[in-house]
């Protein structure tokens, strides 16, 4: 059996980009006159690409209108980031990371983020070097559907029994059910254990150390395979 393939999404998993995006929405809300959406409609439909995501947010608006809702979105976080906001990680992310590369883990990433998204991240202290590839909504269809997980066990030369996609909402489970790969959840991002367990995650992390005994578990359990 190949070594383990950890894929990773980036928001909700890594990195706590629950204040930014929520704001974002309410700023695009705002600029097309729509009522401000509350966080918990916000947290559902991140981790979808973006023009289905807004459009899921507010399914009425035209074609034309929902092109609006994205510009004004992205316009909202390059005004974040041009006034230095980054979002912050996770307390244990870079601790969990660089245990499991040296452990022998492969790492990849698929994100419904866009590729500028993907940049912007590996070029965080660290990142570049830790993982072999990255996949993103731009690269192809977004989340739940699976081509980015399987074209990051083709990059990575892993099989479906050796590889676990770690995420923190139902899409991630969903998406590693249609690539028949292991789900495995994390408890501090935008959806829900249940809903995260609702949608096929063999477990849900309650905190990073508990995440690498279960990932732990995961390649005791692929290595007899």
């Amino acid at each position: 059996m190949s070594r383990p393939l950890a894929v990773f999404d980036i928001d909700g998993t890594l990195v706590d980009s629950r204040a930014s995006i929520h704001r974002a929405c309410c700023d695009a809300a705002r600029t097309l006159g729509l009522v401000e959406p509350s966080y918990d409609r916000v947290r559902q439909i991140v981790g979808l690409t973006l023009d289905k995501a807004l459009h899921v947010l507010e399914p009425d608006l035209t074609l034309a209108e929902l092109a609006e809702f994205v510009a004004a979105f992205q316009a909202s976080f390059r005004t974040m980031y041009e006034a230095g906001h980054e979002e912050p990680l996770y307390p244990g992310v870079m601790d969990t990371l660089n245990r499991l590369k040296r452990d022998g883990w492969r790492l990849s990433i698929a994100t419904g983020q866009n590729r500028r998204g993907v940049a912007r991240n590996l070029a965080r202290a660290g990142w570049s070097d830790l993982f072999l590839s990255s996949h993103c909504a731009g690269d192809g269809p977004g989340k739940p559907d699976p081509t980015m997980l399987l074209a990051a066990m083709s990059a990575c030369g892993a099989e479906a029994g050796s590889t676990i996609m770690i995420g923190d909402t139902s899409h991630d489970m969903i998406m590693a059910a249609n690539a028949d790969v292991t789900g495995q959840g994390v408890g501090w991002g935008f959806h829900t254990p249940d809903e995260q367990r609702a949608a096929g995650a063999i477990h849900v992390a309650e905190d990073f150390p508990d995440l690498e005994a279960a990932l732990d578990r995961f390649a005791s359990r692929a290595a007899v395979v």
